[in-house]
């Protein structure tokens, strides 16, 4: 099962690297990883996407609540939540691509940025499925040239918040 966790993280050098190493050593594989600051300059919010069984991420949550530099954790698959991604996509065009641009741009609610006939770029926001089905749809009449993903952020639905758990539901490790 695909999850999405959010850690609040202390933002001091290596907290990072000791968070993945943890992933890593236990043969996970992030498939998305999105790193940005707080309102308080002591804490990152690090939203990541991991596949695994309930079980194993439940697991791996648990020793991730052990490493000193995470403040809290919250397994965001298991609540309601909103789950975004920013692309960037850029496109070589054949003859008459450009139309074809344009539609699939309105289609998505994407903006171009580039508005050349013979190359074409794109940015769109969206859930990650989303975003997929702009790429392969756009990949039947384009040549993908690059393609630019933030990976996925996400907060909960209503009036939780990672910050507000953590006040609630203090780790102990």
């Amino acid at each position: 099962m695909r999850h999405v966790i959010s850690v609040l993280l202390q933002n001091e050098v290596g907290a990072l690297t000791r968070m993945t190493g943890l992933f890593s050593s236990r043969g996970y594989n992030i498939d998305s990883l999105n790193v940005a600051p707080t309102d308080d300059p002591l804490v990152s919010r690090v939203t990541l996407v991991i596949e695994g069984s309930d079980a194993a991420i439940a697991q791996l949550n648990t020793q991730l609540a052990k490493l000193v530099d995470v403040v809290n954790i919250h397994d965001m698959t298991l609540g309601d939540h909103f789950e975004g991604e920013l692309a960037i996509v850029k496109m070589k065009l054949q003859t008459g691509g450009y139309v074809k641009v344009a539609n699939l741009a309105k289609q998505y609610g994407a903006e171009i940025l580039d508005e050349s006939q013979v190359s074409c770029t794109v940015r769109l926001t969206g859930r990650p499925s989303e975003v997929d089905d702009f790429i392969r749809a756009a990949a039947e009449f384009a040549d993908i040239s690059a393609v630019a993903r933030s990976g996925s952020v996400a907060v909960s639905k209503g009036e939780v918040t990672l910050s507000s758990y953590a006040r609630h539901h203090r780790l102990t490790g």
